[in-house]
């Protein structure tokens, strides 16, 4: 069975790094309640100020769902506020099958 990940690298200035975490809390807490085959992310800080945002979606359908959504919640919204800049966004599929 394979899930849908989708894997957005963006920058967050130095001056708002420290908020970035209690804004993910809140912005995963809404996703929990709001989104529909959302199964758990992981947040990845990279040099240069730049951060790897991975989230796992039951299906791609699940994925563009949400997308379609947007920031439609507060917690989302704070969260994709403090992004100064999107590098690259990806979607892929995991393989289960894989150890």
């Amino acid at each position: 069975m394979s899930r849908t990940v989708e894997l957005t690298r963006f920058r967050v200035s130095p001056e708002r790094a420290d908020l970035l975490p209690a804004a993910r809390e809140r912005m995963i807490a809404d996703f929990r309640a709001d989104r529909t085959g959302f199964l758990g992310a992981r947040l990845v800080r990279l040099p240069g100020d730049e951060w790897l945002d991975i989230v796992e979606w039951r299906s791609s359908e699940d994925f563009a769902a949400s997308r379609a959504k947007g920031a439609n919640l507060p917690g989302i919204a704070a969260f994709f506020a403090l992004i100064d800049e999107l590098v690259s966004a990806e979607e892929g599929t995991t393989d289960e099958s894989e150890s």
